[in-house]
């Protein structure tokens, strides 16, 4: 039992640690030598009503303790732990007789449930992940009522304090993952980040890889999904975004539709992604080195039609592939900067006027434009954004070394690729697997019917 002389020092301490909080609402009942703390703006204004000030303010001086004593208030001597409570959205009650007493009313205040804007699906569920980690969790619980599914709670930052949720399904998820992210997101040494994507480059594997190792969705179906595979999704308090670990290149390429509209629409769809993938990366470098290094492979009627829309251009084909594609990644990035409508006009309009008058007034050839304008069109098949910004990025790199060593610059390019994409982990998980056993390609390339689909690849079974 705490003494009155401790209980006011633990109130007077917790004002003290939370001096200069202005949002901070302090309420005092003198005769019944009660003291309430909690954050404006985290509760609810009815829960506040119904569960603390009404019955306080009806009971009588000699009934407190029985008040106290109801299960929905959890009692306290820790001022830390008070704290916290309290910074978490729940009223802090301190009497002179008891221990403090922390009671959860919070209601967050956040926007409703809403359609995916990024990973739209056109057959599948329609609903995203929001800012608040609570409601993010419900969404995932809603689809996997299972008492198999467990959920860590985790904190992030020294100042922030940025609640994170590790969710697994236990049996299905590697318990060496589980460990691993756990203790990479526990042992960071930082002051706070303000989106999972932030702290995703604090827990990867290789932090300098031009690739992303970590999948990102928007989609509770997904993040479902993934569970059911053996993964493990971290969920960011303040962030609509939900992480998969481990996670391989290969499921950049998978969208959800391919699961909602048969095995024949699925199939189809990952293999156009792959010839995209072919298409954005190679096509103008493949240019680029044809008509620097190779004419004899151009057919000659390509050839004529090459020269000639080429006769007035004043630079080598590697300075020319180099400008234009760079002004389409600032007509890409100034449609995504403003707003929506805007953005598509200057995107459309913008790209029409600038090929156009550059082809007329010399500035480069029709066809590399209609090349670059088919390696942008081959970007937006790629499903997850991040990915498909990484490839871009690499085409440069293709395009350079195309134009300084031809074929030769091209294929050593696409070997340090693949070299590069073999030596990537994802939680000590190979970036580029499944390599074995065959059964593992089933939902890579191709998309079997899910008669033949076994959901937990072997590579995440527990071990």
């Amino acid at each position: 039992m705490i003494t009155m002389n401790n209980q006011k020092y633990m109130y007077d301490e917790v004002l003290k640690k939370l001096t200069n909080c202005d949002d901070l609402v302090k309420r005092s009942f003198p005769e019944l030598d009660i003291n309430i703390l909690y954050i404006g703006h985290l509760v609810g204004t009815e829960e506040l009503d119904q569960d603390v000030l009404t019955p306080i303010a009806q009971i009588k001086k000699d009934e407190v303790i029985h008040l106290l004593g109801r299960s929905q208030y959890q009692s306290c001597d820790d001022s830390s732990k008070v704290i916290k409570g309290i910074l978490a959205g729940k009223a802090a009650i301190f009497h002179k007789k008891n221990q403090s007493y922390l009671i959860d009313i919070y209601v967050p205040k956040t926007r409703a449930v809403t359609a995916a804007e990024i990973e739209t699906s056109i057959v599948g569920p329609r609903e995203a992940f929001v800012e608040s980690i609570e409601i993010n969790l419900s969404c995932i619980r809603r689809r996997i009522q299972s008492e198999k599914l467990k959920v860590v709670d985790l904190q992030v930052g020294s100042l922030t304090n940025t609640k994170i949720n590790l969710v697994y399904i236990e049996g299905l998820a590697p318990r060496d993952v589980i460990k691993q992210v756990g203790e990479k997101i526990k042992h960071l040494k930082i002051t706070g980040v303000q989106d999972i994507h932030m702290l995703l480059e604090h827990i990867d594997d290789n932090p300098y890889s031009l690739f992303p190792q970590l999948l990102t969705t928007e989609r509770p179906d997904v993040a479902a999904s993934k569970l059911l595979e053996g993964k493990v999704i971290g969920l960011f308090d303040g962030s609509p975004y939900a992480f998969t670990a481990p996670t391989t290149f290969w499921e950049f390429f998978q969208s959800p539709d391919d699961y909602n509209r048969g095995w024949v629409f699925g199939t189809f769809s990952r293999v156009l992604r792959f010839i995209a993938l072919i298409i954005m990366t190679n096509l103008t470098a493949l240019y680029v080195a044809l008509v620097s290094f190779h004419y004899e492979m151009i057919p000659v009627d390509l050839l004529k039609s090459l020269l000639e829309s080429r006769s007035k251009v004043p630079f080598p084909p590697i300075y020319e592939a180099i400008i234009i594609e760079f002004i389409v990644e600032l007509l890409r990035e100034a449609g995504a900067r403003l707003p929506t409508k805007i953005g598509q006009t200057i995107g459309i309009v913008g790209g029409i006027v600038i090929g156009t008058a550059s082809v007329q007034a010399g500035f480069t050839s029709n066809i590399l434009i209609v090349i670059v304008a088919i390696s942008a069109m081959a970007s937006y098949v790629i499903p997850h954004v991040i990915m498909s910004a990484s490839l871009r990025m690499a085409r440069f790199g293709l395009i350079l070394l195309a134009g300084l060593l031809g074929n030769f610059g091209l294929i050593t390019g696409l070997i340090i690729f693949l070299i590069h994409l073999s030596r990537r982990t994802s939680f000590d998980t190979s970036f580029v697997i499944p390599k074995a056993p065959f059964s593992d390609w089933r939902d890579t390339f191709i998309r079997v019917p899910l008669r033949a689909l076994n959901n937990k690849p072997s590579q995440t079974n527990d071990k």
